[in-house]
Formats: structure tokens, C-alpha cells, sequence
């Protein structure tokens, strides 16, 4: 049996991992005017000012539309360029920001605003926590088509 410590850590507050170890997305949708956000915890939506009660948990798609991407060439020290930053709409909601892999290549023609992308899961950069258990992030990727 696998203990909760042996178990990856979600590197993102939106992302949850079950007792097998699969990381999934979780977000939250306002009742009173629709508005999603990539959360579990919130306690008042910020579009219509509704308390935690108007506040329904739910498992966003995982493919969405690319709405904007920036092509990263300069990092931090540890951080290998180039990468293309993303903002991602998912079907039906919410946004997220993460990084797009599997472009054709880093120059503007190779990253399309409007291309469907689907989310994935993998290895946060080798990252671990003082305890030594690794971290799981949210990557897109395009769909085939």
C-alpha cells in the first residue's frame, strides 16, 4: 500500500493527487454569475462579490483554447530557455497559465493563439520538497489533429 508519503505533492494549489498518485485539476464556479477559478478555497467570487455558499467545487475540462503565449529566451539561473509561457481558456473555465510543450519550434509562427491544447501532468522540473517528495505541475500540449 502506498503511504500519503510516498505520494507526489501538487505544485499548484488547483491540482489534487488521489490516493494512487494521478493529479487531476480542481476549480471552483460562482452559482450566481458563472465566473470559475482555478481554486478549491475560495471564499467570495470576485466578479459578483457572492460568499463561499454561492462557491460549487468542480473537475474543469482538460482542453481548452491557447488565448495568448510568450516566448520565454532569458531565465533564471536553473531555468532552461527558451519555453513558451501560456495562458490557456479552458472549456469551460477556468483560465490557467503554465507552459506549452511540443511546439514545432520558438519563434512566433510556431505558437498559434487559438490552437487547441490539452492539459498534462508531469515532473515539476525535478523539484522536491525538504522531505525529499517530488512535485507534480500542469503542462499543455496541442491536441493532434
Amino acid at each position: 500500500m502506498t503511504s500519503i508519503t510516498d505520494l507526489p505533492r501538487p505544485a499548484f494549489p488547483f491540482i489534487t493527487i488521489d490516493d494512487r498518485g494521478r493529479p487531476d485539476l480542481v476549480a471552483q464556479r460562482c452559482t450566481a454569475c458563472g465566473s470559475t477559478y482555478a481554486d478549491s478555497q475560495r471564499v467570495a467570487c470576485a466578479r459578483c462579490g457572492a460568499r463561499e455558499a454561492a462557491l460549487e467545487t468542480f473537475t474543469p475540462a482538460h482542453e481548452g483554447t491557447l488565448h495568448s503565449a510568450v516566448i520565454v529566451r532569458r531565465g533564471f539561473p536553473g531555468v532552461e530557455v527558451p519555453f513558451v509561457s501560456a495562458v490557456v481558456d479552458l472549456d469551460g473555465g477556468p483560465t490557467l497559465k503554465g507552459t506549452l510543450r511540443g511546439t514545432r519550434g520558438f519563434e512566433p509562427e510556431d505558437v498559434a493563439t487559438g490552437q487547441r491544447v490539452r492539459v498534462c501532468f508531469d515532473d515539476a522540473l525535478g523539484r522536491k520538497d525538504k522531505e525529499g517528495n517530488s512535485y507534480v505541475a500542469h503542462y499543455f500540449e496541442p491536441v493532434s489533429a
